[in-house]
């Protein structure tokens, strides 16, 4: 790939990334609040519903940023890529309890999913330049 069109593929990356977390940070909010909750583990000290608006509000301003703040795009890259390592136990929570949601109603689906966290954290970083 040549720079340019490196340029453009990370660009589109985290364009992407920040849109599905705004997304997704809306669903938290609104429509998808009791799904979200199936993945809050037990040793969250805080409401599940409370985490679940909490972690929606943090996915939307990430979202925004990763779209919007080109002179702090590193760091950002850096913030989103800790968000989807801290919030790695829930999907494993969601696995290790057989808690539903989302359409992942078999162990086997819930735990393919755990191998797309890793994923994301890398488009985090590499979408960035972190």
């Amino acid at each position: 790939m040549t720079d340019r069109s490196t340029g453009l593929a990370r660009t589109a990356g985290r364009v992407l990334l920040g849109l599905a977390l705004t997304g997704a940070g809306v669903t938290h909010l609104t429509v998808a609040r009791q799904e979200f909750r199936a993945q809050v583990p037990d040793f969250v000290p805080l409401d599940p519903d409370t985490t679940v608006l909490a972690s929606g509000v943090v996915e939307v301003a990430l979202g925004s940023a990763l779209v919007l703040a080109r002179s702090r795009r590193t760091t950002v890259g850096w913030i989103a890529a800790a968000f989807f390592v801290a919030v790695f136990p829930g999907n494993l929570a969601q696995w290790v309890h057989h808690r539903d949601g989302f359409g992942l109603d078999t162990d086997a689906k819930r735990f393919a999913r755990l191998f797309f966290q890793p994923v994301l954290v890398a488009v985090a970083l590499w979408s960035t330049g972190a």
